[in-house]
């Protein structure tokens, strides 16, 4: 193998171009082993393809070229064993928020392909035996935007004490629960610990709506309309689930509590 490689190699082997080693040349990030004094050609060593290659990953990270020149400085293997274990967290964290936008993505997706063929949500009142659910109400979102549906559950852990977050899991879902005038948005938890704002959602029969945001309000009613005529009362709260379809805009489903044998 050889020892020494051209600009030109060492670029094709690293996936970099000439132009790109010439500036990390220039800055002081990465000089080659070797420098014509004449010519100005520059070869690189073994060891500097390794390096290089080392810069390459840590770009991908988007460390910014000066954070790179400063962990290569490093001289103490417990700084480098430090850095790479926050490297490892920052690229879990960045695999867990790609993997949760493209699931927004299959399920907006799917949703259009749905409509492709024909298919429409229930229009219709219908029931709908529903299990126990304890949900966490926000402490501070009370409408659904862009926003807080993207990345709908990291203001739930956000308002969590940091003794028990690691307790609880969230399935992926929105929704809206109203109860005497107040709205705010939930999470369902898949587990959970004890915390602030936890409410438990009672297991029996629900009576059920698919509406819009421009219809919202009088499916509402309509449901309140309908279960007081099967129960004598009116319920005391709301669920109003967030049902993506597509990726700017979302319909509702409008659940209403009816009891465990009706």
């Amino acid at each position: 193998m050889k020892n020494f490689f051209s600009i030109g190699e060492a670029a094709k082997i690293t996936d970099m171009t000439s132009e790109t080693l010439r500036h990390y040349d220039r800055i002081g990030l990465m000089k080659p082993d070797k420098k014509e004094s004449g010519t100005g050609y520059r070869y690189y060593s073994k060891d500097d393809i390794v390096r290089l290659n080392t810069i390459s990953a840590l770009r991908r990270m988007e460390l910014s070229l000066g954070e790179i020149k400063q962990i290569l400085d490093y001289n103490s293997f417990e700084e480098i064993v430090d850095f790479l274990k926050a490297a490892e967290k920052k690229a879990d964290d960045k695999i867990a928020k790609l993997s949760y936008a493209k699931s927004k993505i299959i399920a907006a997706r799917a949703d259009y392909e749905n409509k492709l063929r024909g298919g429409r949500p229930q229009k219709d009142i219908f029931l709908k035996q529903i299990p126990e659910r304890v949900i966490l109400l926000s402490d501070t979102m009370r409408t659904p935007t862009l926003n807080n549906l993207w990345n709908y559950h990291s203001s739930f852990y956000e308002q969590l004490p940091e003794g028990v977050k690691d307790s609880f899991a969230f399935e992926d879902l929105a929704g809206i629960y109203t109860e005497n005038g107040d709205s705010r948005l939930f999470a369902v938890c898949l587990r959970h610990a004890y915390a602030d704002e936890l409410k438990v959602l009672p297991e029996g029969k629900w009576l059920c709506a698919y509406c819009t945001e421009q219809n919202r309000e009088n499916i509402i009613e309509k449901l309140k309309k309908t279960a007081k005529e099967r129960t004598g009362s009116e319920p005391h709260f709301c669920v109003q689930l967030v049902v993506l379809t597509g990726i700017l805009q979302w319909n509702y489903q409008i659940q209403l509590y009816l009891g465990t044998a009706h």
